[in-house]
């Protein structure tokens, strides 16, 4: 009966909620034309305070249709289009349907089209090639970050992951008033930049450095992001530093503070913390409880900032990180900008591993496979530089220079100890324990350089680029091992005591000229030529230990090599290209010209091998604008990859387990890769339709041959070429966002499947494997208001793998993944929140956890007018959470188990510093 009662009552709400909702409708005309204006954009705001009430977007025809809440206030009706006047219309009150007919709007005179018109920016404006929201149009709490503004833009997504999606399309680059901040990724930026200093948030197509030189369009599907900030928020200070202790020693800290000056800016961060976070966010839920979100992850404590790792691998880790990003206008011609990375990780780890591998027999065709059982320990410390840099001078008008110079440098040191035992059916065949231990490091320099020149004729261009990087790396390895053979009579024992110093090294440049001739004022061609020279080197020292002295002086040959490979190429080039409004389209071909010389040192002998090649290269991409709103895009590309010269001439037997010799036979891996997208946003019904689909093909596939020795299980591992392979994937995604008064919902639902078939060779014998992967997925966004918010979200993966020729027929495996994310803003000044996950993989081996629930919550209060936040939050309340996977492949499964972050008690106090030259904005007040 309670249950009746409750149903009775929610369709009586959502009967009177829409009882209470109106229609407005009409059409948008231009004025001289009576032509029909699509993605105009059509608002009502308060005649009070200006307060944006609701808007849409008209469609191809110029109609538009907005349903919203009865309004019993006076209210302005806006059109707003780029280029022409403003339409306003007052009313008294609107408290039922309306039509509102023809609406006409003027374009502006061309003698007004350098001049700044001040009016009300509508919410949404949709320009030729850029994509507008006016932040304040959307309401956000005041102490949100850009992270949750951008999740309140029609048509953009955040997944779990934190990536980013504008109508389907992802986003790659994210600026600050057209600069970097801390790197391109914008994973800082959005994550602490306050949403209330940001003006506008501006979408574009992602351009190639050569494209944004030349003011040429884009080629690329991908998304940039630049996000204004408010001129009045432009000068000021403003950050926020954060401490907390907690259980089992668990700590956190952080600290980001930004000084904006017009185009100065300074911004320095630090962190340190224990708990596999990256240590700063203005989330003030789940701030810093990093890898141990309910995120499709694995949770490994590490993190990535603009491309760079840091930390890395699973277990528990401790990190310190310290940064400096800068950017400044010097005067009018020149543009600087950088930035500055310091990280510190410390990871312990504990494991443990079971491997199947299927083994065929080539003479009698029977099925058989052995076992391996792995476990041990590693603590890895890692130390890392990172500084790069952005200048571009403006010679004058119609040229320009830029250099991007960087320089990286990284120290890591390791203890491993491990043990692992190999079965067959009849029983143990070898036992491998001991201990590695590695002191290394690397380093780069390199910069990027571009001159672009424009002719008074438009379109006319010609660039140079060129580009160098230097990179080594060094290490010194302590390896002991004890390897026992129980089942040959005739090898009962390996044991090792060595020490193995390894250098590698890589000098690369790469240098490109390039004239742009328009034929028309939409079509034209491009001829380049590119050179490119890189010369590699990798050796490898091994020393046994001397058992009466103790040190490591005997030089092992048998361990020992150096190897030595370069690679020179020329590449002309020839490209069409053609840009209209409704599709634009563009294709390059050109032969590749390669000297492949590559060498051997081993056992006092010299190896060469030389080739040479003369390879295509080609690709192509065509867009084509179906309306405002829709799209589809295609790419096409084909690549050749030549083999490496570990796989052409490597023989390496430091492992007592498995030895790898390479193939000098190989030939160079061909790929074609077709990709297809097509994109819907319908920005006046606020939903959304995205498809996409790609496909690799390869011809003389370089895969690995394994050859297993069955007595002792030992392999020997190489290369070799297949004929053909191929990949594919393919998906759709649909979303919807329903405001009702107070209540927002935003579904969304989803499929995407992946397919291969691979080759590959085991114990001589030829296989063929089919694996193809299934993920439906489905989750809903509900919002009333500031109060509440409700994220629930389910996953299903299922893999299969079928095999031809091959031990076993097939293979499979599924995921169950349940996500539950809630936050409660009530009462004033207290923020509650959980983050609840279920996961459950299947055929998980004995002895590793098949399900686990993860639990974690969090309670702050704000106070002192909201400058100091005090919380509580609890991580893993259910102590349930495991690192558990298992991995697929032709030739084995493996189960693998880590050690993760367990539950702990987390007490933490921030405090938030806003001091701005303008007044601050007011707590936006958007009526929904």
């Amino acid at each position: 009966m309670k249950r009746l009662l409750s149903c009775l009552s929610l369709m009586l709400f959502c009967f009177m909620s829409h009882a209470q909702n109106i229609t407005i409708r009409g059409r948008i005309l231009e004025k001289s034309t009576n032509l029909p204006m699509e993605s105009a954009t059509v608002y009502l705001t308060s005649v009070k305070d200006s307060t944006i009430i609701d808007y849409t977007i008209s469609d191809k025809k110029g109609h538009f249709s907005l349903t919203t809440k009865k309004i019993k206030q006076p209210a302005f009706l806006k059109v707003s289009f780029i280029g022409f006047t403003d339409y306003t219309q007052q009313m008294d009150e609107l408290l039922s349907d309306k039509d509102f007919g023809d609406l006409a709007i003027e374009e502006l005179p061309r003698s007004l089209s350098e001049v700044v018109v001040k009016s009300q920016a509508p919410p949404v404006r949709i320009k030729k090639d850029t994509l507008e929201f006016n932040a304040s149009s959307f309401k956000v709490s005041p102490d949100a970050n850009v992270e949750s503004l951008l999740k309140q833009l029609p048509g953009v997504e955040i997944d779990a992951n934190g990536k980013i999606t504008v109508n389907g399309k992802e986003v790659n680059n994210i600026l600050v008033n057209g600069k970097p901040f801390f790197g391109k990724d914008g994973k800082i930026a959005t994550e602490n930049l306050p949403a209330e200093i940001i003006d506008k948030v501006q979408v574009t197509d992602t351009k190639t450095k050569e494209e944004e030189l030349s003011n040429q369009a884009a080629s690329s599907d991908e998304k940039t992001i630049n996000l204004t900030i408010q001129k009045n928020m432009n000068k000021g200070l403003f950050g926020k530093f954060s401490a907390g202790k907690g259980s089992d020693d668990r700590y956190e800290s952080s600290g980001l503070i930004n000084y904006f000056k017009d185009e100065q800016k300074f911004s320095f961060l630090g962190s340190s913390n224990n708990i596999n976070s990256i240590g700063f966010s203005m989330d003030e839920v789940f701030d810093s409880m990093g890898g141990g979100r309910n995120v499709y992850m694995s949770g490994d404590g590490s993190f990535n900032i603009d491309g760079q790792q840091y930390g890395g691998g699973s277990g528990i880790t401790q990190s310190g990180l310290a940064g400096v990003n800068y950017a400044d206008q010097y005067f009018k011609k020149l543009e600087t900008g950088g930035s500055y990375m310091y990280t510190n990780a410390k990871t312990r780890n504990d494991y443990k591993s079971r491997t199947e591998t299927l083994l065929p027999d080539a003479a009698t065709g029977e099925s058989q496979s052995y076992l391996r059982e792995s476990s041990g320990s590693s603590d890895k410390l890692h130390e890392g530089h990172n500084m790069n840099m952005d200048l571009e001078y403006k010679i004058d008008s119609l040229t320009t220079f830029s250099v991007r110079p960087r320089i990286k440098k990284n120290f890591d040191n390791s203890k491993n100890f491990f043990t692992q035992k190999s079965f067959n059916a009849a029983g143990l065949v070898n036992e491998n324990n001991g201990s590695a231990t590695s002191i290394a490091n690397d380093g780069e320099i390199g910069d990027e350089l571009y001159f672009n020149k424009s002719f008074k004729k438009k379109g006319r261009v010609l660039g140079v680029t060129f580009n160098n990087a230097h990179r080594s790396s060094e290490s010194d390895n302590f390896n002991d091992s004890e390897t026992l053979y129980y089942q040959d009579p005739d090898k009962t024992e390996d044991i090792r005591h060595q020490r193995e110093r390894n250098h590698t090294r890589l000098d690369e440049y790469y240098a490109r000229i390039g004239y742009t001739e328009p034929i028309t004022d939409s079509v034209g061609v491009t001829l380049r030529a590119g050179y490119s020279w890189k010369n590699s080197g990798t050796s490898k020292n091994t020393f046994n230990r001397n058992d009466l002295t103790g040190d490591y002086s005997n030089y092992s040959d048998l361990l020992s090599y150096g190897l030595e490979s370069g690679t020179k190429s020329f590449m002309p080039t020839a490209s069409f290209y053609v840009r209209k409004t409704k599709y634009s389209a563009g294709f390059t071909v050109g032969p590749q010209f390669i000297s492949f010389d590559n060498s051997r040192d081993y056992l006092g002998a010299r190896r060469d091998l030389s080739k040479n090649y003369v390879l295509g290269n080609a690709n192509g991409w065509f867009n084509y604008r179906l309306s405002k709103s829709k799209s589809v895009y295609t790419y096409y590309s084909y690549e050749v990859q030549l083999p490496t010269v570990e796989q052409l001439l490597l023989q390496d037997f430091s492992s007592p387990l498995v030895t790898i010799t390479g193939n000098e036979n190989l030939r160079p891996s061909k790929t074609h890769n077709i990709y297809l997208n097509y994109n819907d946003y319908d920005y006046a019904k606020r939903s959304g339709l995205y498809l996409y689909s790609g496909i690799n093909y390869k011809t003389d596939d370089i895969v690995s041959t394994n050859v297993f020795d069955e007595q002792n299980l030992t392999s020997t591992l190489s290369y070799a070429n297949v004929d053909f392979a191929y990949s594919g994937y393919m998906g759709i995604n649909i979303d919807k966002t329903i405001k009702r008064g107070a209540h927002k919902f935003r579904p969304s639902v989803g499929i995407n499947a992946n397919y291969n078939y691979n080759k590959g060779f085991t114990n001589n014998k030829l296989y063929k494997a089919f694996g193809y992967a299934l993920n439906p997925e489905a989750s809903l966004s509900y919002e009333y208001g500031e109060i509440l918010t409700l994220q629930p979200s389910y996953r299903y993966e299922f893999n299969q793998t079928d095999y031809d020729n091959y031990s076993i027929d097939k293979s499979s495996n599924f995921r169950h993944v349940f996500k539950m994310e809630n936050t409660v803003k009530w009462p004033k000044h207290v923020i509650f929140g959980t983050d609840f996950g279920y996961t459950y993989n299947s055929n998980i081996a004995d002895g590793f956890r098949k399900d686990f629930y993860l639990l974690n919550t969090s309670l702050g209060y704000n106070f002192w007018n909201d400058k100091l936040l005090a919380k509580v939050k609890v991580y893993d309340i259910l102590n349930q959470n495991t690192n558990t996977s298992r991995t697929i492949t032709p030739e084995y499964i493996s189960d693998m188990q880590n050690t993760v972050l367990k539950r702990y008690v987390m007490f933490s106090l921030t405090y938030k510093i806003e001091k701005f030259g303008g007044k601050k904005k007011n707590e936006w007040e958007m009526e929904e």
